[in-house]
């Protein structure tokens, strides 16, 4: 989260078509870059990234955590002249909605100007528009979008910063395999919460550990009658694929039922969100996560004292993925050279070797980042603590 082969690279001779050079003007051009008499980047001319993540409806809080974190690093790198060019960032809301990912996709990739996209956040508006980017030219750095298929479907612009879902899923089966005779499996049907709950399934039937499984709708506004199934089971433990407002929601309906064996969830229910609308129901929920914990890390501590300066909140769940993905991108802009152009910036992301706060960015042929860890966090008093490293708790 390598370099790519020479067979992945072979795409960039395809793509390099839709990058047009940039010119001697002061006009916005081909290549990126406003400004400067020469059309360098080292000139000071300007240069465009995009966002695309939900910036509205119920899961924008994932996607307010990122933009936050991707304006951060934009506004540090201005002020900072850190990479020798003046960048400007173009907002795109997807909703986290994949029938609206293509609208929001398009917006950018017609933008000549953008030489790299931070997202998308969800891996369903990423399946929906992942094709799309490819014949764009246009490359791609998740910081959240976590189902296992992504780096299977040939998306050759698709890279992410954060483990998939297949090694959370199976390292918190691990965890719950110590811990429960039983575990309810339940989802709600998304592409992201169905892949995490089908990687603990897998994992606890590898352990040994008996399951059952239920699909619930992230539509519904009614968990009492899941939350009674989950109660009745004499299961104890359960194990919710989903994000932040739906498992709130859950969690006030397994409450409610009685329900008090072991709760857990992976890391679309891991943010505020979740803790605002669970209140107390929350307590004691456990989250898997492949992120990092920006208000308690050590590597982190100047940048979620930045965060805090300019927005008045501490960064939340996969900020710190979003900044570490986004100065990626601006390094590898940096290292496409004077002139930068889509294909050369693709090419110099498969090339990154990048440390950023969370990990190194080190991309394999597949788009998967080489290191990846899985933690282990617990509301407590409503609020979502780091545990740590989720193989090292007992």
């Amino acid at each position: 989260m390598y370099k790519r082969s020479l067979a992945r690279l072979g795409v960039l001779g395809l793509v390099g078509v839709l990058a047009l050079t940039a010119c001697s003007s002061k006009k916005k051009t081909g290549s990126g870059l406003t400004g400067g008499s020469s059309g360098s980047a080292a000139s000071g001319a300007t240069i465009k990234i995009g966002f695309e993540g939900p910036l509205s409806g119920d899961n924008a809080q994932l996607g307010i955590n990122e933009v936050n974190a991707v304006q951060l690093a934009v506004d540090q790198a201005n002020a900072n002249n850190t990479y020798g060019f003046k960048v400007a960032l173009v907002k795109s809301d997807d909703v986290g909605d994949p029938a609206k990912a293509p609208t929001a996709a398009t917006a950018l990739q017609q933008d000549p100007a953008i030489l790299g996209v931070i997202g998308p956040s969800f891996s369903g508006a990423t399946k929906a528009v992942g094709a799309s980017y490819d014949a764009a030219g246009l490359v791609l750095i998740s910081p959240s979008a976590t189902n296992p298929t992504l780096t299977t479907l040939g998306f050759k612009s698709f890279h992410r910063v954060v483990p998939p879902d297949s090694l959370e899923g199976k390292e918190a089966g691990d965890y719950l395999a110590k811990k429960a005779k039983k575990v309810f499996v339940v989802d709600d049907l998304s592409d992201y919460g169905k892949g995490a709950a089908d990687a603990v399934e897998a994992e606890l039937k590898a352990k040994g550990v008996a399951s059952e499984r239920q699909g619930v709708d992230a539509k519904t506004t009614d968990y009492s009658v899941i939350a009674h199934q989950v109660q009745a089971s004499g299961d104890d433990a359960l194990f919710y694929g989903g994000y932040d407002t739906q498992a709130a929601q859950f969690a006030k309906a397994l409450k409610a039922a009685g329900f008090t064996g072991l709760t857990m969830t992976g890391n679309g229910g891991k943010s505020s969100k979740f803790t605002e609308g669970a209140a107390d129901a929350g307590d004691n929920w456990l989250f898997s996560c492949g992120c990092l914990d920006a208000t308690v890390a050590p590597q982190a501590k100047d940048f979620s004292a930045a965060y805090n300066a300019a927005f008045k909140t501490d960064p939340s769940t996969y900020s710190p993925e979003a900044y570490d993905a986004t100065n990626a991108m601006l390094t590898a802009i940096k290292a496409a050279g004077a002139s930068p152009t889509r294909a050369k910036v693709f090419a110099a992301v498969n090339a990154l070797d990048f440390k950023g706060i969370t990990t190194e960015i080190k991309f394999e042929p597949s788009g998967e980042v080489s290191a990846q860890v899985i933690n282990l966090y617990q509301q407590k008093a409503g609020k979502i603590g780091l545990l740590g490293d989720i193989n090292t708790q007992s």
